[in-house]
């Protein structure tokens, strides 16, 4: 019997073996939880097109937008572990949406194999060209003499760009008021005809108009400056402390992904970031390459869960 049992054993794990070794032996779908055009979608048909040519297998970009991207990301969750289903994600549904939504269909934490975050990016703080503020102490300067009349565009409640204006006016002291809009391009171009006053965008969302002298960049919240705006100050150099925020898009899958899918995976992702066509592609627009590991991942997203999550409680903020 113990010769059976072993034979079994080895027999199994041949089969898994195989199996791994075989992957992926049909196409992969890269489900996006936002529509089509949007950074997200932009950084997953990047790494679909470099995963293909690593593996001569079709990676597939699925949008499926709505509910602040927790549709998507719950039918990835429902999706089985086997390596032919990854969500590729902004931080909203992983680190944000679990604190808005009141009948989440997932756990962010516990659902979900971290992967990799892929990119990074500071948003930036502007301001329409014609703007009388011309640094971040006129911004501030104005918010405290009026306080909640200065008008904030955003890509919608609960977004990168929303939440950062709350902790710029949580650690300044000061009171905004928030204008949502339904997506990022909206917001920008109001932004741009001055119907709102300022903004935290994504630095890649808005650097062609930085560079065109259409809207004016103040600080941006990265930890040290942007390298596509070398003249712009951080808000800690302007003398704003502990706000500093990246938008990020990160990769993660269902629950009980095989370890070596994963490692395999991993791998080829970190290869496809380091390729100098993509890297050229995202850092030309402002994006910053991260490539961690799944271990570094989970912590930080549990760091992120819980900075997020403060800042939500202390501001009130609903997803409504």
């Amino acid at each position: 019997m113990k010769k059976l049992f072993a034979a079994a054993t080895l027999g199994l794990a041949l089969v898994a073996g195989a199996q791994a070794q075989a992957w992926p032996a049909k196409p992969v779908t890269l489900l996006v939880p936002f529509p089509p055009g949007g950074s997200t979608d932009t950084v997953a048909r990047a790494m679909g097109a470099a995963l293909g040519k690593t593996f001569n297998q079709t990676f597939i970009v699925d949008n499926k937008a709505g509910a602040t991207g927790t549709i998507g990301a719950a039918q990835v969750k429902r999706a089985a572990p086997d390596g032919y289903t990854f969500l590729v994600t902004s931080l909203g549904p992983l680190v944000i949406a679990p604190h808005l939504i009141k009948s989440m269909p997932y756990d962010a934490l516990k659902d979900f194999d971290p992967i990799t975050v892929l990119v990074q990016a500071p948003n930036v703080l502007v301001v329409p060209a014609a703007s009388p503020y011309k640094t971040v102490a006129d911004v501030i300067g104005h918010l405290k003499s009026q306080p909640g009349k200065m008008t904030f565009a955003s890509s919608g409640n609960g977004s990168s760009d929303h939440l950062t204006a709350e902790l710029f006016w949580q650690e300044t002291g000061t009171s905004g008021l928030h204008i949502p809009y339904k997506g990022g391009g909206p917001a920008i171009s109001d932004l741009l005809g001055a119907q709102v006053e300022a903004s935290f965008q994504n630095v890649n969302a808005v650097l062609q108009h930085i560079k065109a002298g259409k809207l004016r960049a103040l600080a941006v919240t990265g930890a040290k400056r942007a390298a596509v705006l070398p003249d712009v100050p951080t808000l800690a150099e302007a003398g704003v402390k502990n706000a500093d925020v990246y938008s990020w898009q990160a990769v993660v899958a269902p629950k009980g992904l095989p370890a070596d899918v994963r490692s395999k995976f991993h791998e080829a992702l970190l290869a496809a970031l380091h390729d100098p066509q993509v890297q050229q592609q995202f850092t030309s627009v402002g994006l910053e390459v991260v490539g961690n590991t799944p271990a570094q991942f989970a912590t930080f997203q549990a760091s992120e869960f819980a900075r997020w999550k403060k800042v939500i409680e202390t501001g009130k903020i609903t997803a409504d």
